[in-house]
């Protein structure tokens, strides 16, 4: 049964019908193991047949037609080798050893193929079998066959089939058993059976040993799969293990049985069964929807007076019906009308007037006594709606910038200025005076000198170069600024008027809440309302006139609402508070329904594959209210990462500017003092030259004879 469940699991098949032949005590002790099998799985038995060891092929046919009407398209045959041909014969005749099916037989029919002829195998090809494993290929089992082959052929001269089978071995290693036992002395029958289940054999078949006069059960099985006239050998189950294609100290597993290979089913398709089809005759889920819907979004239900039919649309719906698709079995469901409050549409399910309830409907807690409900499908909560006043502040001129933007702008200024008033102090007078007038005309020169129409206010074309980069830089900075501040002032920052239901309870406001709704429970219950300051509206314009008029205070919705109001009325209305515990919307299913779980994880299958946000973008629109958003969210400031290239390119130009300007000054305050030094040696060399001519000639008339004196002189 383990290994059956295996290969169930290894398709994904989760339902099967039981056929099993009412023979012996064995037989019916097989269903215990069976349930037991399946206790921890997913996999559910469809259907139970017992078939009598006496019944006609008529009572075979019909018992088959019977099963053929449902959906479930595997079937596990645990019968004898006469009961299990006359059954194939008879589902091949009306066509269920074709396409779809498939059969699966236990060890009853699969250990007795080898006594089978090719025209037997015909009527089962695309059976897929579990039988007993011997090892067939140690020198015992060949010693072992080849004294049974002999015995048989003196024996049955006529029978061609004489290979011996799994029973043979099996008699084989028992009778050693019984004769190790035997060959104790004084042996009474209690004392035999007692000494048979102490024995532990290897023998021929594996491992022998009985406990509770039975034998060990086998954790190993092969798999055989009928092709054509034969059958092959596919491989092996292991317990613990899983499938492997031997058995040895080499083998690897695997979980499917897919692994192995190909497996030929009945009609030989190329991929595996689904294991279900659409039945012949089955009732349709009756499914209930509401027509009371707020938002009908959701679910909306409107009724054809000229074809006297009603359609259901909506998100429900729409997700509803690909759920559905999505059922490892074919479910037909029909859709059908209820008006009146959702607990009582959710009763009906206990009522069994519906077998579904599809719509807007919540989890709650009390319903769980009349039903049971799938995953949720939207997202959760109960969420207090205000209306809002709007708020700009008085320092939301600065917002635009970070601070660290306004003091880099602010140096760069200065600095600039800095550099323009060192280069053009010289060419205007009003750049220069006191050290006070001087700091004024530096804070703003960079400004002031920026915006000048006339070039010929700048005389340096280094202070042009600085200029036109700073009033590069400044235009778009600026530009930004005004963008930034304009956007701030247009989405207005919204303002709960009131923060906490806890200040509408003490105030006894009134708030509203959806007609129908178990909201309204919530509101009193747990929330403390007074049930006399709680309205109820049957439309989102009805909350919205309400809200507006003061009529109420707040409004509370559960979430998935909450986006379909607010993007109608978001310029007016906001959240506030905490989100309350709501359980948000899912489908309804009866207490106990072997359905739930499929519907749960084919809906997660829908939400993991995309195909729900896709339902959700189709049937509810984006529904994302920019206004909102922004207006809830802390303005973004401008920073320094978004203007940096502009700082280092203005910086940068006034920095080269500079460095230019004091090289230049620097060349011209030396080309002036070297010309000074020159002219200072000149007019020493000069000096020395025409003094020391006057004493040449001093020195010539000290000579002469008319100079006797001439050394006194010099």
């Amino acid at each position: 049964m383990k290994a059956f469940i295996a290969i169930l699991e290894s398709y994904g098949w989760i339902r099967f019908t039981f056929i099993y032949e009412d023979i012996n005590s064995a037989s019916v002790q097989v269903i215990p193991h069976l349930m037991e099998a399946i206790k921890e799985t997913d996999v559910e038995i469809s259907n139970i047949v017992k078939l009598s060891p006496l019944a006609s092929s008529s009572s075979l046919l019909e018992e088959l037609e019977r099963i053929n009407t449902e959906q479930c398209r595997v079937f596990l045959v645990h019968a004898s080798l006469g009961m299990g041909i006359r059954l194939f014969q008879n589902a091949k005749t009306i066509g269920m050893m074709e396409k779809g099916y498939v059969w699966i037989t236990t060890n009853l029919i699969t250990d007795l193929l080898h006594t089978m002829d090719s025209s037997t195998f015909s009527i089962m090809e695309g059976v897929v079998g579990l039988g007993s494993f011997v090892l067939d290929t140690s020198s015992r089992f060949h010693d072992f066959s080849t004294k049974f082959q002999t015995n048989f052929k003196i024996q049955h001269p006529v029978e061609e089939k004489n290979m011996p089978g799994i029973f043979a071995v099996e008699a084989y290693d028992a009778t050693w058993i019984v004769a190790l036992a035997l060959s104790e002395r004084n042996m009474s029958g209690q004392k035999l059976l007692d000494m048979v289940s102490s024995i532990s054999l290897v023998g021929i078949s594996g491992e022998v040993n009985y406990i509770d006069r039975k034998r060990a059960p086998s954790h190993m099985f092969q798999i055989i799969n009928i092709i054509g006239k034969y059958y092959r050998e596919v491989g092996f189950w292991s317990e613990g293990l899983g499938f492997s294609e031997v058995i040895d100290d080499r083998a690897t597993y695997d979980t499917s049985l897919g692994y192995l290979g190909h497996i030929f089913w009945p009609g030989r398709p190329l991929d595996a069964p689904r294991g279900w089809a659409i039945p012949t005759s089955v009732k349709p889920l009756r499914v209930g929807v509401p027509t009371m819907a707020m938002f009908k979004q959701f679910v909306e239900v409107k009724y054809d007076e000229r074809t006297q039919n009603h359609t259901y649309t909506g998100y429900s719906v729409e997700l509803f019906k690909e759920t559905v698709k999505r059922l490892p079995y074919y479910v037909p469901y029909e859709f059908h009308p209820f008006t009146g409050k959702y607990d009582d549409l959710v009763e009906q399910v206990y009522l069994k007037n519906f077998d579904a309830v599809v719509g807007d409907v919540s989890v709650v807690s009390r319903r769980y006594q009349f039903a049971e409900f799938t995953h949720p499908y939207t997202e959760t909560g109960l969420v207090m709606v205000v209306p809002v006043t709007p708020y700009h502040g008085q320092w939301l001129f600065v917002k635009p910038f970070t601070l660290g933007m306004w003091a880099l702008t602010i140096v760069v200024n200065i600095y600039t200025g800095l550099v323009v008033w060192l280069i053009e102090r010289k060419h205007s007078p009003e750049l220069r005076g006191s050290a006070f007038n001087q700091t004024g005309i530096l804070l703003t020169l960079a400004f002031t000198r920026m915006f000048f129409t006339n070039g010929d206010e700048l005389h340096s074309n280094l202070t042009r170069m600085t200029a036109v980069a700073w009033l590069f830089a400044a235009i778009i900075i600026g530009q930004c600024y005004t963008a930034s501040l304009t956007s701030m002032l247009t989405v207005r920052r919204l303002i709960p008027k009131v923060t906490d239901y806890e200040t509408l309870k003490n105030s006894n406001a009134v708030v509203g809440y959806g007609r129908g709704a178990h909201v309204a429970t919530y509101l009193v219950d747990v929330l403390g309302f007074k049930r006399d300051n709680i309205r109820s509206f049957t439309s989102p314009e009805g909350y919205a006139h309400a809200l507006r008029s003061k009529e109420i205070s707040a409004v509370f919705l559960e979430a998935p609402f909450t986006k379909l109001f607010f993007a109608k009325y978001c310029r007016s209305f906001t959240t506030a508070g905490p989100t309350f515990g709501d359980g948000g919307f899912a489908f309804v299913l009866p207490k106990g329904s072997p359905m739930l779980a499929d519907f749960t994880k084919a809906l997660l299958n829908v939400s993991e594959s995309g195909t729900l946000r896709e339902i959700e973008k189709k049937m509810l629109g984006s529904e994302q209210c920019v206004d909102q958003d922004s207006a809830h969210d802390e303005y973004e400031s401008l920073g320094l990462s978004s203007f940096w290239s502009l700082f280092v390119l203005t910086g940068g130009t006034s920095t080269i500017s500079l460095a230019i300007y004091f090289i230049i000054s620097l060349r011209n305050h030396c080309q002036i003092e070297w010309r000074c030094f020159i002219t200072i040696i000149s007019e020493f060399k000069k000096n020395y030259l025409h003094r020391r001519k006057q004493l040449s000639r001093k020195v010539s008339d000290v000579d002469s004879p008319k100079s006797p004196n001439a050394l006194e002189m010099i």
